[in-house]
Formats: structure tokens, C-alpha cells, sequence
């Protein structure tokens, strides 16, 4: 059975692209779920509407990432902790800790955005890497200094 997908679906394709499944696949799971269409021409038309409509959406998010990423390159947070000998911090510093300095200087990042591959436990500065939209990063400075 040829469909037409609305969505991106993993191992299958893209939004927009027409694909054969098998006719149960396409009944019990693509069709129910609004993830595919059947491939008839006015199917076509409305899919190609709704992907250049997504297009274009898409294209202004990333513009608005873009911007974001400069405004961000050059900002620097300090989070302040409690620290040990040798400069090993007693617990750590998360992504949720990070998505909240930067919300305190006027950013809005979700802590999923923001990309450590372990937390922070040693004081110092640190770069991380924060992920704007899915071509978009930037890197943000972040500085553990010891709690007084």
C-alpha cells in the first residue's frame, strides 16, 4: 500500500515523502495514529501544503536560533558551591542548574537543551554545549567557584 507521510517516522521516511508499507501497518498504526495519509492526488496536494508550510516554519525557528546563538556566545555563568580539598565539589552541577543561571541573566533555555555528557564536580570553568534547535548550538562558560 502506497502512503504519503505526514510526519517524520524512524526507519520509514521523512514528512512528505511517499512510501509502500504493508496494508496492516498502514491500517493499525500509521493511518489511526494521523502519522500517514493514503496516496491518492488530492492527498498529495494537501501533504505538499502542509510541508511547505512546515518549511517555512522551520526556517524561522532556526533564524530565531541563530540569533539566540550569537546573543549567547559570549555569556559567562557563575554557579557557586560547596567544595572540598582539592577542588571536588560536594555534589555536582546539572544541566538544570545551568538552565537556571541562564534564566536568572534573561535566557530561556530548557534543561534538555543544554548537553553534558556527566555533571560538573570540580570547580573551575567549563565549557558546555548548549543546543539551541537540531542545527543550531553554541557553547555557554561556566564557572564553579567555591560557596563561602
Amino acid at each position: 500500500m502506497e502512503i504519503i507521510l505526514r510526519e517524520d517516522v524512524e526507519k520509514l521516511g521523512t514528512r512528505g515523502e511517499v512510501v509502500k508499507v504493508a496494508a496492516g501497518y498502514a491500517r493499525n498504526f500509521l493511518l489511526p495514529k494521523k502519522l500517514a495519509v493514503a496516496a491518492t492526488d488530492s492527498n498529495r496536494q494537501i501533504v505538499e501544503q502542509e510541508r511547505q508550510a512546515h518549511l517555512r516554519k522551520e526556517a524561522k525557528l532556526v533564524g530565531e536560533a541563530q540569533e539566540l546563538a550569537k546573543l549567547m556566545g559570549s555569556v559567562s555563568v557563575t554557579i557557586a558551591r560547596k567544595a572540598g580539598e582539592n577542588d571536588q565539589l560536594f555534589g555536582s552541577v546539572t544541566a538544570a542548574d545551568i538552565s537556571d543561571a541562564l534564566t536568572a541573566q534573561n535566557y530561556s533555555v530548557e534543561r534538555r537543551k543544554i548537553h553534558l555528557d556527566e555533571p560538573i564536580r570540580t570547580l573551575g570553568e567549563h565549557k558546555v554545549t548548549v543546543r539551541l534547535h537540531r542545527d543550531v548550538t553554541t557553547e555557554v562558560t561556566v564557572n564553579v567557584t567555591r560557596e563561602e
